[in-house]
């Protein structure tokens, strides 16, 4: 059966949390099967050594229970598996597209998938060693309410390590951001899906995300302790070291 070709503009949904998370689903319905190529090339290759590093940065844990949200095809969900060797793994994400695949790559036997929003993960409180979100909390429907759940999941002394876009404080750096985005973003998403609003919509993603300082607040104000910050692409990306 034909699939319906992706039409949407993020303009016309990101601005709001139902909206967002809309557009979320189908894009990331549209992107799945080219996701681990497009992270790739839109990295120049750095993606995956980014995320092994997030793994190797976890604090050492007799069998944990971790959390991966918006897994995607499941990488660091089974990097987390390798890490550890045995615990409970579990790997989140919104889109159905994106947890088929991660099942078929899984070859991991304390690693399982499900459907799921980051907002709301049907877990019990202090129940989560550890919890990671690679390009995640930029596509939270609700910043605020991620935070929240992921602090109510979390066990005291729990860790969470995230790996995201950081927004610069300047409007004028922030405009330089946005256009290389939005024209490296848009090349790719029109190379792989001929259309570039699939990958182009990064750009528009950070307009609405607090930038590095306000974020790091925001982290405090969840309750969350900053253990480590390191940057990426000449502090483009960010990575990000968090205590309960």
């Amino acid at each position: 059966m034909k699939t319906e070709k992706f039409r949407l503009r993020a303009h016309d949904f990101l601005g709001s949390s139902e909206g967002k998370k809309h557009f979320n689903e189908k894009h990331f319905a549209e992107s799945a099967p080219r996701y681990d190529l497009a992270t790739r090339l839109l990295s120049l290759g750095q993606d995956g050594g980014w995320k092994r590093k997030l793994v190797s940065s976890l604090p050492d844990v007799t069998a944990p229970v971790c959390v991966d949200v918006a897994c995607g095809t499941g990488d660091v969900t089974m990097l987390l598996g390798e890490r550890f060797g045995s615990g409970e793994f579990i790997g989140v994400d919104l889109t159905r597209e994106m947890i088929d695949l991660a099942n078929v790559r899984n070859r991991h036997p304390d690693v399982r998938f499900r459907c799921g929003e980051m907002s709301c993960l049907d877990l019990p409180d202090d129940s989560v060693d550890i919890l990671t979100g690679s390009y995640a909390i930029r596509n939270a429907p609700d910043l605020d309410e991620a935070l929240s759940e992921f602090f109510r999941v979390l066990k005291p002394g729990g860790t969470l390590a995230l790996l995201d876009f950081s927004k610069p404080r300047s409007i004028f750096f922030q405009g330089i951001q946005f256009s290389l985005l939005r024209l490296w973003g848009g090349l790719w998403g029109l190379v792989l899906h001929g259309n570039p609003e699939v990958h182009g919509y990064i750009s528009k993603s950070l307009k609405a995300y607090p930038d590095a300082a306000r974020l790091e607040s925001k982290f405090l104000e969840c309750g969350f302790k900053i253990v480590e910050v390191r940057k990426h692409f000449g502090g483009m990306m960010k990575r990000y070291l968090l205590s309960v």
